[in-house]
């Protein structure tokens, strides 16, 4: 018999398991509702639609919320400094980021934000950066990995000779990114990936 691994409580990833653990027990909410709360954290969101391409994705969420189309982070200000421990209950941060994202959708066509719900958590601001990495590498969400760009923002006037991400080459519709340049990879490529990512997750 193989020595057995010794089980630390304190280890990082288990601790951080129990961060990810804790989000999937949030109740799973329709973005289009949210309002502003305080508190900063992490965050899931989930799609459930009929954009084609995603149909194998919003199958797998057609019962409860199960698997996350992104997964962010929300830190306070300061918290990249450990400036303050009541940092993340003071702060605004979570829901201002759900809501960027809630305006974002809602400046396409393509999607709907009916069709979204999001869980988050609420952490100190030392698990915040753990907790976002664990739940992105255990679901690998689609618009973290292959349709990047969600939660961009607005470069600013004078940059907008970079390149357009790819979540807005295939959901086009925010006004800065029609600005920018085409990316190289072309909308067959995207197609393409979306189905190769799909094909993979439903086995």
């Amino acid at each position: 018999m193989d020595t057995p691994l010794l089980f630390n409580p304190l280890d990082k990833r288990n601790l951080g398991k129990s961060v990810v653990d804790a989000l999937l027990e949030q109740p799973a909410l329709p973005l289009a509702d949210v309002q502003s709360f305080r508190g900063a954290g992490i965050y899931a969101i989930y799609y459930h639609g009929k954009f084609k391409p995603y149909l194998p994705l919003a199958s797998l969420n057609a019962v409860g919320s199960n698997h996350p189309i992104y997964v962010g982070k929300a830190i306070p200000k300061g918290g990249r400094k450990g400036a303050s421990i009541d940092a993340s209950l003071d702060s605004l941060s979570l829901s201002g980021r759900l809501i960027e994202h809630r305006d974002s959708i809602m400046e396409v066509s393509s999607l709907s934000i009916k069709d979204f719900t999001f869980r988050c958590l609420v952490l100190d601001d030392i698990w915040i950066p753990l907790g976002e990495s664990l739940v992105i590498q255990r679901y690998q969400p689609l618009w973290n990995q292959i349709v990047e760009g969600f939660g961009n923002h607005d470069p600013g006037a004078g940059r907008y000779n970079g390149k357009r991400p790819i979540w807005d080459e295939l959901h086009p519709g925010r006004v800065w990114a029609s600005r920018c340049q085409a990316p190289k990879t072309t909308m067959n490529e995207i197609l393409a990936l979306v189905a190769k990512y799909m094909k993979e997750l439903v086995g």
